[in-house]
Parts: structure tokens; C-alpha cells; sequence
């Protein structure tokens, strides 16, 4: 191929050209659009078909770049080659190199995040295997993983740190499955055989510390000074809504009587996790207005400094008090309460929490919130909160 032909570019004619087709040489095309992008596209010819083959956008390959590309794919279609198969077939191999775990722990955690609430920023899915497993098995090839290796990895927390242990081990059986998927030699029981070593754990969960329905009027009355976080309390309370979605309540949110979390701040997978609709009682509406005038860049609980007032602090006002309950507790006290004082429907019950009820199928037909039994219930329970009914409420199945 004679020079001249070749090179007929340059960076700044790339850059300045308009919408249109330009070849530099050799079959190397600059296709420009009219919104300013633009594609470098190689034409060759294997086996006497003509073949396009895209080399990337102007914008990730620089003219030299692409013609080095160009020069590439040109010598391997003269060896009557396929070059997009070729590439294809690189491509794969070098899935295949992603041969240790730590390599491809990250790209398991990459194809996941689709799945993961603001796809795993926060880091929650992956801080498992990055600190219990990685510093052990990070540098070993994953073919090589077997389960007395993930054994004597676990072993140490396996007892003392038994929840954290099992997400570290349900996410590394994952990511067993991601390297077969690449086509790895992997054990994929290796992680199950690796639980049935570690035997049962001892450890059992502890319930967060909860108040008894009947002494949540008192502790609800004594607060009663009108700082944010007397009021955050309250209303988390009268809602029974998570710690979470309550301190980063926006004004935004709420249209009348209800409140509209977004599913991404819900607790659950994100698939199964829509917006939650929390009717707000009389009670619950009297507290927000009165935290309105507290509210900063529209957050209705912002903290001293910046941001909003953390779980922390809502904690430390139950301690200094000498209470051994939490905030989180008081979704039992309402739980305990429409269980031993209604009779309401368990489904209903269950919805006040935000707990998701039934199974894929049952959710896609039953395709109701329950806003209404719903509000008429933590009215009920806002009476009691206030102190204003002390009578049993029954609740009847249907109504």
C-alpha cells in the first residue's frame, strides 16, 4: 500500500470536521455526526467480503491511536484472517486471564450492580469479600480455591462475627459462579462444603432493644421540647418507618397526607423494593410542620453542622436517659401492638413495616399497598401513641 495513500488526516481536521464521512487511508474512515460525536470505522476485505469493523469513538481513540488499530486489524485480514473474530476471540481470552479472585471478585461486583441499590456505591456488597476474604485468597487463582482454603479463611470470625461471615460466604460462592461463567475450572460447591467445615454457628442475632407498646405513650410525651431530634423521634414513632428514610425525609416528598419514600432508600433488593407510600395521621402532620421551620436545603432533620441528623444521635438521647431500647425498637412496639391489640389482616400488618409479603408471583397480582387499612390503622396507633385511646382496637378482617 503506497504511503501516500495513507494518513490523509490530521488531529485538527478530526476535531473541526463536520457531520460526514472522511477517510484517512487504508480503509481507516472518520464518521463524524451531527451532534459532534464521532466513530472511527476500518473497511477490509477477508475472504472477498467486505467487512466494517468499529474501532471506537473519537472521543476514547485519538487519530493515532486509530490508525495504529487500522494497521493492526489490515495485517491480520491479509492473513486471511477475520479480524472482528479475531477480536472477538482476544476479547474472550482475556476474560479467561481475570484467572485470580481478586480480579474477578471486582468484575462479579461490576455485573451485579445493576441489581444493587444506587448500584453498590455504598459499598455494602462487596465490603464482605474486600476485607474478610481478599486478604487471604485475593492473590490465589480461583481454579485453585478449594474448601478447606475458604474454611481457614472464615474460621477466625465464623463464631464471633457470624452474620458478617455468611455474607462473605454467600458472596464468595457467588463469585465462584461469576468464574465459571468465564469459563474457569472452579469447585462450585467449594463454598457449601466450606459451610458444612465450619459447622453450625453459635452465634445468635440479638434483637435491636424495643420499648413495650404500652410504654411508648410516656416515653412519647417526655419529648416534647421542639429540637429536631424530639421531633425526628416522634414522627418515627407515629410512622414507623427506618431510621434512614425518616433523617433524610425531604419536603419534596410529601404531598398531602402521604409520604412517598423512594424505593431506592428501602431496605430489600432493588428489584422487589418500589416506593413506599406512608399515610401520615393528623399527629405525624402537626410534627412535620412544626420541624418545617428547622428544615435546611428542603431535608425536614438536617444535623448541627451539614447533611442530617444521623441514627447516632437519636441512639445517645435513648441512653442518656437510661433506656435500653432503640429507635429501630419502636417498629416492634407497633408490630407487638397490631398484633395483641387488632386484629388486622397479616398482610396489612406487615405492610406498615414495609416488609415485602409473598413471593415474585403473588406480588405481581396483588398490586395494592393497603394505603387505606393502612391509614386508618396508624391513626389508631397514633391515639395510643398520644395517649388519646386506651381502648383495645379490633380491626375486623374485610372492613
Amino acid at each position: 500500500m503506497a504511503a501516500h495513500s495513507l494518513n490523509k488526516l490530521t488531529a485538527l481536521e478530526v476535531k473541526a470536521a463536520g457531520t460526514g464521512k472522511y477517510c484517512d487511508g487504508g480503509g481507516l474512515w472518520l464518521i463524524k455526526r451531527a451532534d459532534g460525536g464521532g466513530q472511527w470505522m476500518l473497511r477490509i476485505t477477508v475472504h472477498g467480503r467486505r467487512r466494517e469493523m468499529g474501532l471506537g469513538s473519537v472521543q476514547d481513540v485519538s487519530l493515532k491511536d486509530a490508525r495504529t488499530l487500522a494497521a493492526k486489524w489490515r495485517s491480520i485480514a491479509a492473513s486471511e484472517v477475520d479480524p472482528i473474530k479475531q477480536r472477538e476471540k482476544e476479547r474472550r481470552e482475556a476474560l479467561r486471564n481475570l484467572h485470580l479472585l481478586k480480579d474477578v471478585a471486582v468484575d462479579a461486583f461490576e455485573s451485579r450492580k445493576a441489581q444493587l441499590k444506587g448500584d453498590g456505591e455504598a459499598g455494602r456488597w462487596f465490603s464482605p469479600i474486600r476485607l474478610y476474604i481478599l486478604p487471604k485468597l485475593g492473590r490465589m487463582p480461583v481454579a485453585e480455591i478449594d474448601q478447606t482454603d475458604i474454611r481457614d479463611t472464615l474460621a477466625p470470625i465464623w463464631h464471633t462475627k457470624a452474620e458478617t461471615a455468611k455474607k462473605a460466604l454467600n458472596r464468595l460462592a457467588i463469585c465462584m459462579k461469576h468464574a465459571a461463567a468465564l469459563g474457569l475450572d472452579v469447585d462450585l460447591q467449594a463454598a457449601e462444603k466450606a459451610r458444612a467445615l465450619l459447622g453450625k454457628q453459635r452465634h445468635k442475632p440479638e434483637n435491636v432493644p424495643s420499648l413495650p407498646w404500652q410504654e411508648v405513650p410516656a416515653f412519647y410525651d417526655a419529648l416534647g421540647d421542639g429540637s429536631i431530634t424530639h421531633l425526628a423521634l416522634r414522627l418515627l414513632i407515629l410512622t414507623g418507618v427506618r431510621s434512614a428514610p425518616l433523617r433524610f425525609l425531604h419536603l419534596d416528598q410529601i404531598n398531602g397526607d402521604v409520604w412517598t419514600i423512594d424505593g431506592e432508600k428501602m431496605k430489600g433488593p432493588r428489584d422487589a423494593t418500589p416506593d413506599f407510600r406512608v399515610p401520615l395521621c393528623v399527629e405525624a402532620l402537626e410534627v412535620i410542620e412544626q420541624a418545617k421551620p428547622l428544615a435546611r436545603d428542603g431535608f425536614l432533620f438536617p444535623s448541627v453542622r451539614k447533611g442530617v441528623i444521623s441514627d447516632m444521635t437519636m441512639s445517645r438521647l435513648m441512653e442518656r436517659m437510661n433506656m435500653e431500647a432503640r429507635p429501630h425498637g419502636f417498629r416492634t412496639s407497633l408490630r407487638n401492638w397490631i398484633a395483641e391489640t387488632t386484629d388486622t389482616p397479616h398482610e396489612v400488618a406487615e405492610s406498615c413495616l414495609s416488609h415485602v409479603v409473598g413471593g415474585t408471583v403473588e406480588r405481581a397480582y396483588r398490586r395494592t399497598d393497603f394505603l387505606e387499612q393502612r391509614r386508618i390503622l396508624m391513626g389508631r396507633w397514633a391515639k395510643h401513641v398520644t395517649g388519646k385511646n386506651s381502648s383495645v382496637v379490633q380491626l375486623i378482617r374485610g372492613a
